[in-house]
């Protein structure tokens, strides 16, 4: 019985090391873009802000890192889909196709999301299976930047798709003047409260 119990004992260890070893690459990844968001904004090369916001800009502030906000969605393509108008902060407007269906549970809620295809972005050059996911949770004008937060996905190869929305950053209309940010449509308000990725900055 001593080899079928270690062997045992070797495929239960094995098994816990590689969770945490995925663990740790998925806080690093987000890691990585809580970093990448603040170098991405101090950067006069990059950054929305103009100089003198740039010079008091201290960084962003961002949920605690929590993977329960990573979750799984059915991913539903689809057929003949509608192009269809988003406001805009500043009044204008942007065309959309709506890409896909985005069926998941979150917080012991089952919840919807639509996917979107900047019609003018899927043209451009590496760009062909980028998705668009503007959404209003919960926190939205509390904690969280009141004209929603984005998240930027691709087409996955199967009908099944990550959401991580510790992923999940604000439009450049949250900290400073002169940008045309699309308006999540009411269709992709979520009733619960997803307190993961960035939140709203101070002055807002």
């Amino acid at each position: 019985m001593k080899p079928i119990y270690f062997l045992c004992l070797l495929t239960f260890c094995l098994f816990g090391y590689g969770q945490e070893k995925e663990k740790d690459s998925l806080l690093n990844e987000i890691s990585l873009f809580q970093a990448d968001q603040n170098h991405h904004y101090h950067d006069k090369e990059t950054s929305p802000l103009k100089k003198k916001e740039r010079r008091k800009f201290k960084g962003h502030h961002f949920y605690p890192v929590d993977l329960k906000y990573r979750v799984k969605a059915s991913f539903e393509v689809i057929s003949n889909p509608d192009t269809i108008t988003m406001p805009t902060s500043a009044g204008t407007e942007k065309m959309f196709a709506r890409y896909a269906k985005l069926s998941f549970e979150l917080n012991g809620e089952s919840c919807v999301l639509y996917a979107y295809q900047n019609l003018k972005v899927i043209k451009m050059e590496g760009y062909e299976n980028s998705l668009f996911l503007p959404f209003t949770d919960a926190t939205s004008g509390t904690e969280t930047y009141g004209g929603g937060r984005y998240l930027d996905l691709e087409i996955p190869k199967e009908d099944k798709l990550v959401i991580n929305f510790n992923l999940a950053y604000n439009p450049y209309c949250a900290y400073t003047t002169g940008w045309f940010c699309p308006v999540p449509p009411a269709e992709n308000e979520l009733k619960v409260a997803v307190k993961a990725g960035l939140m709203k900055p101070e002055e807002h």
